[in-house]
């Protein structure tokens, strides 16, 4: 079973800085019906005016992922870490009892645009953790490749909770194929472009729930970028 959530039907948070999309209940935007997908609670994507910023707040009890794909956050955080984000790199912060962080447009002059993915953690209250790796354009390209998992396999960063995360960038006419264990539920996002997932359409900003379907086919319409998500 493959279910559809429209780009134009998620909630929407704007500020003068900021245009987010939410796939799941978040903030001021609340849905019954969307309050997550077996472990993931957020998908927000995020487009950041220059010079926009997130000031200092809390999280806990939560695996954070930043997925960059234009522009560069400027992170810092309770924990000492502070740097760049920028695209093909993922950032992981584990909340656990709890952290502080800001994050911010890096440039004064171009929109920055990312997802932010926050994933139910295995155990609660564990000790704060930052982590942030480079994926490689090649590593990439017309496949998918992981980049979060419970054990860091592969050179992925490590989450603390059952969850994989995979990232493709597709050329036109390509396609790839995921086959999910049995009982897994799986989230791919449609992060540019379009592509058809066992012959049902996404366009940027769509999502598609899958569960109980023994192989994926994932093909490229045009050039596309892809988010999945193998979930518990």
């Amino acid at each position: 079973m493959i279910a559809v959530r429209p780009a134009g039907e998620r909630g929407v948070t704007r500020l003068g800085w900021l245009d987010s999309r939410h796939s799941f209940s978040f903030n001021r935007y609340y849905d019954p019906r969307r309050m997550g997908f077996r472990g993931l609670r957020v998908i927000n994507e995020d487009f950041i005016a220059p010079g926009g910023k997130f000031g200092r707040h809390p999280h806990d009890n939560m695996e954070i992922l930043t997925w960059v794909l234009r522009g560069a956050v400027e992170h810092q955080d309770s924990t000492g870490a502070r740097g760049l984000i920028r695209p093909g790199e993922v950032q992981r912060m584990s909340a656990g009892r709890g952290i502080f962080h800001s994050e911010a447009n890096a440039s004064a002059t171009e929109e920055l645009h990312l997802y932010q993915v926050w994933i139910e953690p295995g155990l609660r209250d564990l000790e704060p953790e930052y982590e942030q790796k480079a994926f490689d354009e090649g590593s990439r390209r017309n496949r998918l490749r992981l980049i979060a998992s419970p054990a860091g396999r592969d050179g992925s960063v490590t989450i603390q909770t059952d969850a994989e995360v995979y990232n493709g960038l597709l050329d036109a006419g390509t396609a790839v194929e995921y086959r999910p264990a049995a009982g897994r539920g799986i989230w791919i996002q449609a992060a540019r472009g379009a592509v058809k997932v066992n012959g049902i359409a996404l366009h940027a900003g769509d999502a598609a729930a899958v569960e109980s379907e023994e192989s994926l086919r994932i093909e490229a319409a045009g050039d596309s970028e892809v988010i999945l998500f193998d979930l518990a």
